[in-house]
């Protein structure tokens, strides 16, 4: 194979709750991970030049390694002694620092177009080690569909499929800090954790009513302090007819759950008259 198309699925958080913290800083989490319709679109190819080419559709990413798509290919080509070049170009349509692993969805894509193109014949499973050396949600980006992460992310549970439902996203237009949000989450006795069990149950009872109305994510308690305009979102959301929205992952993107399409659209059509958000989509869930 010389050459790969590929889908980088965005992923959406319907539960995330903070357990602790470990020594070396990383945090303890579980939550409730679901991809959904909206991607980057990677196209890769073989190169007889030797190195990593990198073009991105938007300039101010970088195409060296301080893009984690880019150290993906140099993790493989090391790893394996790949003489020949690679060149990748991506098309980005998923939220920049967002609360969507935009990012991490496109180093797992790269990871398995390097694998198809050199024939490296690794399994999912050693797809998934090599992704947990460049962040915690990679692994999960390999695996797509609806599944249970726990510990600093990297141990994933395969839960059944989540009820199919349109998703309105929507991203205002600020940028959040993960870092920033998880060093000043603050877990007081009095933090209201969501119940990832529980909406483990719903999703298996393939409820999607119980599932929007037992949605949670801890980090609200930083992140929507701090730009309230998230909340806006969420209320605007509700008021035009979601079961439920809710912060995506740090932030600051809002996600909404609706039965129908028609009901989604028309709340689409309120946020963009509304000025709240600078991006906006409908689509769906997406399983495996």
């Amino acid at each position: 194979m010389d050459d790969i198309r590929l889908k980088a699925l965005a992923k959406i958080n319907i539960g995330l709750d903070v357990t602790g913290c470990r020594e070396d800083g990383y945090h303890l989490v579980r939550m409730i991970m679901q991809t959904v319709h909206l991607f980057d679109s990677i196209q890769m190819a073989r190169m007889k030049k030797k190195g990593i080419k990198l073009t991105v559709n938007m300039r101010f990413l970088p195409t060296d390694e301080h893009n984690l798509a880019y150290r993906a290919a140099k993790l493989l080509m090391d790893q394996y002694g790949i003489t020949d070049g690679i060149h990748i170009d991506i098309k980005k349509c998923i939220p920049i620092a967002a609360g969507m692993a935009g990012g991490s969805a496109d180093a797992a894509a790269v990871l398995y177009g390097m694998n198809r193109i050199f024939d490296l014949r690794l399994s999912g499973g050693q797809l998934a080690d090599y992704g947990l050396k460049l962040g915690a949600d990679v692994p999960y980006c390999l695996m797509r569909g609806t599944a249970l992460a726990e510990g600093i992310g990297e141990r994933l549970t395969k839960l059944p499929a989540m009820p199919r439902c349109p998703v309105l996203i929507a991203k205002p237009g600020v940028s959040v800090s993960t870092k920033w949000v998880y060093e000043n989450l603050q877990l007081r006795e009095d933090v209201r954790h969501p119940d990832i069990d529980r909406l483990s149950a719903d999703i298996e009872a393939h409820d999607l009513k119980r599932i929007a109305a037992h949605m949670g994510n801890i980090l609200e308690e930083v992140t929507v302090k701090e730009y309230p305009v998230i909340r806006q979102i969420k209320e605007l959301m509700i008021k035009h007819g979601a079961l439920n929205a809710m912060m995506s992952g740090s932030g600051p993107t809002v996600f909404g759950l609706f039965e129908d399409r028609e009901t989604a659209k028309r709340a689409a059509g309120q946020l963009r008259l509304s000025g709240l958000a600078r991006q906006i989509f409908v689509t769906t869930v997406f399983n495996v």
